[in-house]
């Protein structure tokens, strides 16, 4: 079983997880939002769709850059969104 995974961007706090365990997700749809040391939101999204197998961080948790988020199983058939 192959699983991909989800990268924090950047150094924060996880502000919000739109996403739980074993839900599906489709492309460009927010997953996360990460309040960096300044203050700004960076909003965590990825081009493919698929199903969370596990999340590795929770609400008001301090990240690094390069942290795992979150593993999925990316969709094997082609999916689209407008």
């Amino acid at each position: 079983m192959y699983l991909d995974v989800i990268l924090c961007p950047c150094e924060g706090m996880v502000e919000k997880i739109s996403i739980s365990k074993n839900s599906r997700f489709y492309e460009w749809e927010q997953l996360f939002q990460i309040r960096r040391p300044d203050g700004c939101i960076e909003i965590i999204d990825i081009g493919l769709s698929g199903e969370i197998q596990s999340l590795e961080v929770m609400e008001g948790e301090e990240v690094v850059t390069g942290e795992v988020l979150a593993y999925f199983r990316e969709d094997s058939f082609v999916t689209g969104s407008d």
